[in-house]
């Protein structure tokens, strides 16, 4: 949601593992400010049709446009953004209810605001963090000799810092763009994460960690992710030339988590859209693919589209409904089948003021219960009022599925008075954002991958199928799951189609 996040515990002199939301970007949308639904009964012949509106969709049209080719971008939605999206405020404002945080290495995210105008500015983290531990509250500086390192017992910090230098060390051997010829690949893939933690994670307080980062990260339990998956995640939290780490992953300040955009993350794809005009549509779900000798027609609601090239830039479960005439090859559906959404929510409460701060906290929080377990202080910039964010994630996510909104806030607000004191049991507003309940995503912030899924589908992942081309965060090898690998992901495509037109 996918997204996908947040500083916490860290495994390392500065950061031992933490609890992070990982924010994805996206394959869906546009606001009704820079596009209408489409027009009934309506065709459109273009050089390039692309499937989803979120960041990736509208990268590739945005350079495809440059080159001087004709596309439509069909979007499900009424709005753009996919998995990045902005949640208006019944004081005034927004707060983003999908993918918001970049940081270091995340050079392509950052070159599109930039572009587009939209500013950045430093996540809020002065003060402690909070570690929720067994019924204990604890407050811990991520300032000191240690860093971000949470108060747990010294055994389990010395062997978290090894599991996540093993970790680290084994993800430098995954390649990239191919983490299925890696040399170790069909061992590492052939067991869950869970399995490899139960024989290195040997102290429960460490156990705690991984476990806590790896809900943080994917949104998915330990039990449900291959290990090679894992450290190919691990792996692409860099860039061209700097490799990724674990405690990118995990951290606020120097890792994912750093910054935000003023005026929420959606203003993004909003302004790239913007750029676009009538050649986004919105409310216009893809229904089939069909190839008819070379051209391609794409059938939407309300809308026809004729195409030489298609490109389809929306999650792999997503992309998996759409009908194909003819059947797309044996290996990239069975692929679609095995990657599913992963599961999240967040939850906001709005306040006077960001009053955790006079208590010396910076709002974020790790905790081993309740519903939310993650926490951060998402106030404005000014900080004329105050947010609480909390990821609803993995287990606890499926849990509240078909819980009624009521039932979640007051669930949510019993955690964050837990956490911060009574002040946070009367927010003046609540927004609840679920990711699994959305028609046009079904999860967050990523899909993710069992064993075995990539050492025998992987190589369909980004494999053009005729003239079908596949991007989202998914599909790329640099952030998969942000929206910085959203953005790469679109650029990737476009100069993948524009070699063959």
């Amino acid at each position: 949601m996918a997204s996908e996040r947040q500083h916490s515990p860290g495994m390392s002199r500065r950061a031992l593992l933490g609890r992070t939301a990982a924010a994805a970007a996206g394959a869906t949308a546009l606001t009704a400010t820079t596009a209408g639904p489409a027009a009934a009964a309506t065709t459109r012949d273009v050089d390039v049709a692309i499937v989803g509106g979120g960041l990736a969709g509208l990268t590739a049209a945005r350079d495809l446009v440059a080159a001087g080719r004709t596309i439509a971008v069909l979007e499900a939605r009424g709005r753009v953004g996919g998995r990045v999206v902005n949640l208006p405020l019944a004081g005034g404002g927004v707060t983003e209810g999908g993918g918001e945080f970049i940081g270091p290495t995340q050079d392509r995210i950052k070159a599109l605001a930039d572009s587009l105008g939209v500013a950045t500015f430093a996540t809020y983290n002065t003060g402690k963090n909070l570690l929720y531990k067994d019924g204990k509250k604890t407050p811990y500086a991520t300032d000191g000799l240690l860093g971000s390192v949470p108060p747990v017992d010294v055994a389990g910090l010395a062997n978290a810092a090894i599991v996540q230098a093993s970790l680290d060390d084994m993800a430098k051997q995954v390649p990239v763009d191919a983490p299925w010829t890696a040399a170790k690949a069909a061992e590492w893939d052939k067991q869950t994460f869970e399995s490899w933690l139960n024989a290195n994670a040997v102290v429960p307080s460490a156990k705690f960690l991984l476990d806590v980062a790896c809900t943080s990260i994917f949104s998915a339990e330990p039990r449900e992710l291959s290990l090679l998956f894992v450290l190919f995640y691990i792996a692409a939290a860099g860039n061209e030339s700097t490799p990724g780490t674990l405690e990118r992953l995990t951290e606020t300040a120097g890792g994912a988590q750093e910054l935000r955009f003023v005026g929420g993350s959606q203003l993004v794809p909003q302004k790239l859209a913007a750029t676009l005009g009538d050649r986004v549509v919105l409310n216009a779900p893809v229904r089939t693919i069909t190839r008819s000798g070379g051209r391609y027609t794409v059938t939407a609601d309300g809308v026809t589209v004729t195409a030489r090239r298609v490109v389809v830039a929306v999650p792999p479960p997503l992309a998996a409904r759409i009908t194909y005439d003819p059947l797309l090859p044996a290996a990239r559906d069975q692929l679609t089948q095995r990657l599913p959404m992963a599961s999240v929510g967040k939850a906001i409460a709005i306040y006077d003021t960001p009053f955790w701060r006079a208590d010396g906290l910076n709002g974020q929080v790790v905790s081993d219960t309740g519903v939310i377990s993650s926490t951060f202080d998402n106030s404005p910039p000014d900080a004329s009022y105050g947010a609480l964010m909390g990821f609803i994630e993995a287990d606890e996510a499926r849990k509240l599925d078909a819980a009624g909104e009521a039932e979640v806030r007051a669930a949510v607000l019993r955690d964050y008075v837990t956490y911060f004191g009574e002040k946070a049991a009367s927010p003046t507003s609540f927004v609840l954002q679920r990711w699994n309940n959305e028609a046009y995503t079904r999860g967050g912030p990523v899909s993710i991958a069992a064993p075995g899924v990539l050492t025998q589908y992987g190589p369909a992942l980004r494999e053009p199928v005729g003239g079908i081309h596949w991007a989202g965060t998914e599909t790329s090898v640099h952030w998969m799951g942000f929206m910085d690998g959203a953005v790469r992901s679109g650029e990737r495509v476009a100069k993948e189609v524009l070699a063959v037109l």
